[in-house]
């Protein structure tokens, strides 16, 4: 049988890849290389540095501590929500542009995104995950950006006291999420065309360097305690 299949109990063969397999192996290699100390994820690769941290600890205890078990850092802020659909996580593969925010979008482009963002027929603000979601999503949304860091459920009770509607709600997150990510297109802009277009080349070509010095560095120490 090959080792990219498997046989189900009903005798149907249904494909796995190999890689479903060697995935956590091969991240792990990635990471442990480099010996990274700390290492951000996101909160579904939680499990996976958690393998890595495992495999380190592993080789550390036969070998000697080599191997640095990283430690996880992951956001606070765990899911940002699509705008089409608040159920699932926003998502740059999702077949919908109006569903997400780029960085890299224009304000006009943030604003329409947003005023045409799914809510309900309730023309008021409230905050209520499960029977509003669309409008709960979008006070997450200025939650985000508030500079006073009100949570969301004081920003409800806020723009409620204030009367606002829903329209004058995406107005509101329109405005915040330009102005917060005011600056980064044009900074991303400049950054691709900066030294004829060669900066990022250059960055990337350095980087590569000292992540090859880095790694040839630990397989050094690995080959000597293992004695290869």
């Amino acid at each position: 049988m090959s080792p990219s299949a498997t046989v189900l109990d009903e005798g149907v063969k249904s494909a796995l890849k190999l890689g479903l397999f060697s995935y956590p192996v091969l991240q792990a290699a990635d990471v442990l290389v480099y010996r990274a100390t700390h290492v951000p994820v996101g909160d579904d690769q939680r499990q996976h540095l958690e393998f890595a941290r495992e495999c380190a600890n592993g080789f550390n205890s036969i070998y000697g501590k080599l191997l640095v078990p990283p430690t996880t850092l992951t956001s606070p802020d765990l899911r940002i929500m699509s705008l089409q659909d608040p159920s699932q996580k926003m998502s740059k593969s999702h077949k919908s542009h109006w569903s997400r925010i780029l960085i890299t979008d224009e304000p006009e482009e943030i604003r329409k995104k947003i005023m045409s963002a799914v809510t309900d027929s309730d023309n008021f603000v409230s905050y209520d995950p499960v029977a509003r979601p669309g409008v709960s999503n979008l006070l997450q949304l200025l939650a985000y950006f508030d500079e006073d860091n009100r949570t969301p459920e004081k920003l409800a009770l806020a723009l409620s006291g204030e009367n606002v509607s829903l329209g004058g709600l995406k107005q509101r997150v329109s405005e915040s999420i330009i102005e917060g990510l005011g600056g980064i297109r044009d900074r991303y802009l400049r950054l691709l065309t900066e030294g004829d277009g060669k900066f990022i080349d250059h960055v990337a070509s350095e980087g590569a360097k000292k992540a090859r010095l880095r790694a040839a560095e630990t397989m050094d120490l690995v080959r000597q305690a293992v004695g290869l």
